[in-house]
């Protein structure tokens, strides 16, 4: 079983490509969809991601793993996959980053997490929980891996939903736009110099709630 095998190819790639190299291009690619769960009081208790791969990693990530029918895998036999991709993640923030009233918000390890195989594609389910759940008239969310090795682009149908929400909290999606191009240009000089630990942020999604 290949042990972290995300993080182990993130690492790789910042590390074998070189950091400049590895961070200029994307070298895996997900289609996320996320909520944003509610408790009944209105709190916001934590965020639940659904992160399909692409088809070349999940190829590569199933490589050598044995099921009883070929082609088929169960949630049981990509549990070990899963979990050992979830806690390789840690280190990496598990690419989610929130704010509430503009103060930064932390994150306590993910619960429910399970990989799931359907039409030649892995996606993984994980649900993480905050710190400290909290009611807050802005929340902002961003997902985005700051090294860039990992491109993340939101799905096209029901791309963010909000679960419990109060019915008058409004929700916003802004995916990385044609602006982003420019930004690229504008920091080119800083990425060249090496200054690029977070260059990904440029193509960060941004979810924001409002809520009275």
């Amino acid at each position: 079983m290949k042990q972290g095998l995300l993080g182990l190819l993130l690492l790789a790639g910042i590390l074998g490509f070189g950091a400049k190299q590895a961070q200029a291009h994307p070298h895996v690619w997900i289609t996320a969809s996320s909520e944003l769960v509610y408790a009944p009081d209105g709190t916001v208790t934590g965020v639940r991601h659904a992160w399909t791969f692409d088809d070349m990693f999940s190829t590569y990530a199933l490589q050598g793993l044995e099921t009883k029918t070929k082609g088929v895998y169960s949630r049981e036999d990509l549990a070990p996959l899963a979990q050992t991709n979830v806690e390789s993640l840690k280190e990496f923030d598990y690419f989610t980053f929130a704010r509430a009233e503009g103060k930064k918000q932390k994150f306590l390890e993910p619960v429910d997490y399970f990989l799931d195989y359907k039409e030649g594609a892995l996606t993984l389910h994980l649900t993480l929980p905050l710190k400290t759940p909290l009611k807050a008239r802005q929340l902002a969310l961003e997902v985005f891996d700051p090294a860039y090795f990992i491109d993340f682009k939101f799905a096209d149908k029901d791309p963010i939903k909000l679960v419990g929400a109060p019915a008058a909290c409004q929700l916003k999606l802004q995916r990385p736009s044609d602006g982003t191009a420019e930004a690229q240009k504008l920091n080119e000089q800083n990425f060249m110099s090496g200054d690029n630990s977070n260059y990904g942020a440029m193509f960060a999604n941004k979810i924001s709630v409002e809520c009275p």
